[in-house]
């Protein structure tokens, strides 16, 4: 585990810039506080950090194949690089080091861009193919590990973080502000752009190359399955074989010269992970649990159940409010983007706690996008049947006022009129950014937006959910099936992204076996009624798991990381971040309407509206613009 970053102009007679890479390279130290390396060659500069796991000794970077005709820096581990490496050798190829790095580029050298499709693993890289003057990058299929660029007059910048581009001395961060109403709907943006003008991340299951010609070409080499045609097999066959491939990711995951760790939530996924663990290497892990003061929003007694079960060596950490907002500004420069989830903030402590003691953890991240896991694809199947037989027998006007009286009926409670606006009653299904992206993720809707952006904003219609959008009207299949394939194309790669940032951010590497391509295939061939049964989901892993958890985890219903952001934002907190939000030198970015963030924070604080997400997200914008724009970390 690494970060890499590089220069390379298309004009060879421009000489790539040692002490710009340098710069470049500086600021990703926490990536890998080992060691660094560099590869400059006229117009090409690479650079790498490295956080040492594998071959401690000889592993180092970058690397090249026998004749020094291919260099390459990587970041990221290839769980299948020893059966690749006898393949090589068997061809005549001479391989110096137990690397998987140096694996990498000698499969290049044999099968050019086709090299990423006999990888298994998480990684981002960048080679220099000399003969050819040709850059070639490449990210892993699910997105697990980072990889962004800029390409402007003839100059390509790379990197594992977007500050490592913004270090060099031609960069300028500017706030890209199209982002906006997209940011304001998810948090995130679902597409290459990112919230910095002229900076894009290369996409999942992407290659990208770039020669002396100065044509930029991005290749897609990997898609989620479409489904297939081939004949169902029964629940078992699904259970074990799905428990098989699990396992066995796992065990590839334990490849490693230091200790390793397991994230453990208290939820299934981390549990089975560790159970999973537990039971191939017949000794006691290190498990790693975060919580908060308030014990309603901790899953603590959870994960000491599982501790306890499988009798791990058991590690925690409790999360203050103070702790939680004091990191906010540090975090949000790590991620380089605003925080989409207050979950990131605790993910970061524990994996500080982690780093005491390991240098590897494995998490669950990914079983939710591909085993229906979350209780919204239950819910937005079971809306959707109710839906079609509510338009086909109650009349438009009627379902209209239905809408009205939902939305603004003082004979109301707050929290009745939430539960009621994620139902058909509120929600129209033939409009789907509202039944599904609004009713879901948005923090701001598209109505919301317009009483909330300043008048002069001109934000294209439909603006906030084009994104998203494109990855829905592109999948095929049944209802669950296109459900995960948009989050697998969209909210995994940002999950994967807070994973991978936050570990980073403690020099620790995390490793996601539920992520394995090959476990994720799987998976997204079990038929749906295997996957949600009622209003569960991950029905196959649940089953999978009896007889190596307790039932009391396996059963249990899911908290999916919990903030006790709202109460905060009732209290103290709410007043400093109002003052914040509205004083002059926010309000100068002429983004929001002062009247509507005043009006938002009154509704907050009356408890007419529970509004703590957009003040979460709004917080978060303008701690970003401060922190990652205007440089200013502790302001």
């Amino acid at each position: 585990m690494c970060g890499i970053c590089g220069i390379f102009h298309v004009d060879r007679t421009r000489r790539a810039d040692r002490n710009a890479l340098a710069a470049m390279n500086c600021r990703i130290t926490h990536r890998g506080p080992d060691e660094e390396g560099f590869y400059l060659d006229e117009n090409i500069g690479l650079a790498m950090r490295r956080l040492s796991i594998i071959d401690l000794k000889t592993g180092q970077q970058p690397v090249s194949n026998e004749d020094g005709s291919a260099w390459i820096v990587f970041n990221g581990e290839i769980y299948n690089h020893m059966d690749l490496r006898a393949e090589l050798e068997a061809r005549g190829h001479r391989i110096r080091s137990r690397s998987d790095t140096e694996t990498i580029v000698h499969l290049y050298e044999e099968y050019g861009r086709e090299c990423v499709q006999h990888l298994r693993g998480m990684f981002a890289f960048a080679i220099w193919d000399v003969a050819q003057r040709r850059l070639f990058l490449a990210r892993d299929r699910l997105g697990i590990k980072p990889l962004y660029y800029r390409f402007e007059s003839g100059t390509l910048l790379f990197g594992s973080e977007i500050k490592a581009i913004l270090a060099h001395p031609g960069c300028q961060a500017q706030f890209r502000q199209a982002a906006l109403p997209e940011y304001l709907a998810f948090g995130y943006l679902s597409g290459p752009e990112t919230m910095f003008q002229g900076i894009c991340k290369l996409p999942p299951g992407h290659t990208l190359e770039l020669d002396e010609a100065g044509q930029l070409k991005i290749e897609q080499y990997w898609d989620p399955p479409q489904p297939s045609d081939e004949p169902e097999h029964s629940e078992r066959y699904y259970v074990e074989a799905y428990c098989d491939q699990l396992e066995g990711a796992v065990r590839s995951h334990l490849m490693s010269d230091v200790p390793l760790g397991v994230f453990l939530s208290g939820g299934l996924d981390s549990s089975a992970v560790a159970a999973l663990m537990t039971r191939i290497r017949r000794e006691p892990i290190e498990t790693f649990s975060v919580g908060y003061q308030e014990e309603a929003f901790s899953e603590l007694s959870y994960a000491r159940t599982v501790a306890e079960h499988i009798g791990s060596l058991h590690h925690e950490v409790r999360i203050s409010r103070q702790d939680f907002f004091e990191a906010l500004p540090k975090l949000i420069w790590h991620e380089d983007e605003p925080l989409v989830w207050p979950s990131s903030v605790s993910l970061y402590f524990v994996a500080k706690l982690a780093r005491e003691r390991v240098t590897v953890v494995l998490t669950g991240e990914g079983s939710d996008e591909t085993l229906g896991g979350y209780g919204r694809y239950a819910w937005t199947i079971l809306n959707a049947q109710l839906d079609r037989a509510y338009r086909s027998l109650i009349p438009a006007g009627l379902r209209r006022k239905v809408r009205e009286f939902v939305a603004g009926s003082k004979h109301l409670d707050a929290n009745t009129r939430r539960k009621l606006s994620h139902t058909f009653l509120q929600r129209d299904g033939a409009c789907w950014s509202s039944f599904y992206f609004d009713n879901f993720y948005a923090a701001f809707s598209e109505a919301d937006q317009n009483g909330l952006l300043a008048r002069d904003f001109n934000a294209p219609p439909g603006a906030a959910y084009a994104g998203p959008l494109r990855f829905w009207e592109s999948a095929s299949g049944d209802l669950l099936r296109r459900l995960l394939y948009t989050d697998i194309k969209t909210y995994l790669v940002e999950l994967c992204m807070k994973q991978d940032q936050m570990s980073m951010a403690a020099s620790i590497e995390s490793r996601v076996p539920f992520l394995d391509h090959q476990v994720v295939e799987f998976a997204l061939s079990i038929p749906s009624r295997y996957k949600i049964r009622g209003k569960s989901g991950k029905y196959i892993l649940k089953e999978a798991m009896r007889g190596l958890l307790p039932g009391s985890i396996i059963d249990r219903r899911k908290m999916g990381f919990p903030t006790p952001i709202t109460e905060w934002l009732l209290g103290p907190q709410l007043d400093s971040i109002e003052e914040l939000l509205l004083s002059p030198r926010s309000l100068s970015r002429g983004l929001f309407r002062p009247e509507a963030l005043r009006g938002l924070f009154a509704e907050h604080r009356s408890r007419q509206r529970d509004h703590a997400d957009r003040i979460w997200r709004l917080l978060n914008l303008e701690l970003w613009q401060r922190v990652c724009i205007e440089g200013h970390l502790g302001d």
